[in-house]
């Protein structure tokens, strides 16, 4: 038998717009404050909860965002303009030490791979290539202009990147289960309420976790998640993610290691444990 514990909640009171595991047991999560421009990045252990640093900002205090994290090393980008997506600048953060390791604002970050950063740098026409250490910020190699080669570094680096522990919903359509009980499951409680859009599921442990919205009166939706022992149909778990909407809100769980995490009205996060007993 499988069951759901809740570990701890997390909140601060602000929208939580993205949630970073790493494979070192840490959380990194980024609030933002559409009224005030401004972003917070906060770190907590994983499996408790735990303050690691709360309220991180930089000089620059809204227009910034994640590019990865790296061995305990979070590398931040500023943006271009503050009306174009595109990235710039680089800002090595050290989560244990709580430090700026170093800054670069003339190349633009592509991937890492062993220990090293690709970057770039634009041109009139194309673009340069370059190497850094990523502990120290400092050049190693001007790796020239062929994109080509490049591109290979970057497919080889993710072919060593480890995705097996996560587990992201996937779209509910009419064939997207092709196991009929769980497919049966899904029907019956469409028929129970009123359902719109897709759902969005995840299968493992002998369990169908979803996300669906059901249509109240009025119009306006309910965004409600389940998890459901497969074999007894049994619901174990159920949680209101969103109580009054108007929009479809996508993504609001996924597992990490048999640990669930929910996004409970965009500003609180809950953590339950999946354990066989």
């Amino acid at each position: 038998m499988v069951k759901i514990k809740k570990e701890y909640n997390y909140s601060r009171n602000r929208q939580i717009w993205r949630l970073i595991p790493n494979d070192n047991n840490k959380l990194i999560i980024e609030e933002r404050d559409v009224s005030s421009k401004e972003v917070f990045f906060n770190c907590i252990k994983i499996n408790s909860g735990k303050k690691i640093f709360y309220d991180f900002q930089t000089d620059e205090r809204y227009w910034i965002g994640i590019e990865t994290i790296y061995k305990d090393i979070i590398i931040f980008h500023k943006y271009a303009s503050h009306d174009m997506p595109e990235h710039d600048e680089m800002i090595a953060y050290d989560i244990n030490s709580k430090k700026i390791l170093w800054q670069n604002n003339e190349y633009i970050f592509l991937f890492i791979c062993e220990d090293i950063i690709y970057c770039y740098r634009n041109k009139f026409e194309g673009r340069d290539f370059f190497s850094l250490d990523f502990k120290s910020g400092r050049l190693l190699e001007s790796l020239g202009d062929d994109a080509s080669k490049i591109n290979l570094l970057r497919e080889n680096s993710f072919n060593l990147v480890n995705t097996g522990n996560y587990l992201f919903p996937e779209a509910y359509y009419a064939d997207a289960m092709k196991d009929i009980d769980k497919g049966r499951y899904v029907e019956i409680f469409s028929a129970e309420s009123t359902i719109a859009g897709k759902m969005e599921f995840i299968e493992t442990e002998g369990l169908l976790f979803f996300n669906c919205h059901k249509v109240l009166p009025g119009g306006s939706l309910r965004n409600i998640f389940q998890a459901i022992e497969i074999s007894s149909k049994k619901v174990i778990l159920e949680e209101t993610l969103n109580y009054n909407t108007g929009v479809f809100i996508p993504d609001c769980f996924f597992i990490k290691d048999k640990l669930l995490f929910l996004l409970i009205e965009k500003r609180k996060l809950k953590v339950c444990s999946i354990k066989n007993n």
